[in-house]
């Protein structure tokens, strides 16, 4: 926490340092995030790249309450969200197509590096609305609170409990019928 305050006060110093040491150190957790919550895992990179170049436009006025990784994960989780609802604007599918296109999304480094467990759990996840699907992503993997997910989110809390109660009982059956076949 106070590496992340000394190195935001000498990005905002102009320091090409701070900045590159800002997103090294949070490169792969924003990636991980952005794949999880894109319909397309691979414009994931693109989506982190866009966050940062905000971040670098946005220096001067830049004004942290929270903490530097929150806040990064919330662009994240914003832009994932824009870029989703762009793509589906561009494209619609029927249910077959959109099966085939969600299989053939994953990349053999991820079926290597991370094998079948991640095969089953990506299925499961894909399979979860979009909302669901963010909501135990941000909770889970980015550790934010349900407050703040609702917030993001613009819903209640409620609603968002909900959406994750209701996505981890989907994720339950979706595993275990997975798991016993």
């Amino acid at each position: 926490m106070l590496e992340d305050k000394v190195l935001i006060w000498r990005f905002k110093g102009g320091s090409d340092d701070a900045l590159r040491r800002i997103y090294q150190k949070y490169r792969t957790d924003l990636l991980k995030l952005a794949a999880l919550l894109l319909n397309q895992p691979s414009d994931a990179e693109d989506t982190v790249h866009d966050v940062f170049v905000s971040f670098v436009k946005s220096a001067e006025r830049l004004s942290l309450s929270g903490n530097l990784k929150g806040y990064l994960l919330t662009c994240v989780a914003n832009n994932a969200r824009n870029r989703n609802r762009a793509n589906q604007r561009k494209r619609t599918v029927s249910l077959d197509e959109a099966e085939t296109l969600a299989s053939a999304s994953r990349t053999p480094e991820q079926w290597i590096t991370y094998g079948e467990e991640l095969r089953l759990w990506s299925d499961a996840m894909g399979r979860l609305p979009y909302e669901q699907r963010e909501v135990v992503t941000l909770r889970l993997r980015a550790g934010m609170k349900f407050r703040q997910i609702a917030q993001l989110q613009g819903v209640s809390v409620n609603t968002v409990k909900g959406r994750y109660r209701y996505a981890l009982e989907k994720l339950r059956s979706l595993l275990n019928g997975e798991l016993q076949r």
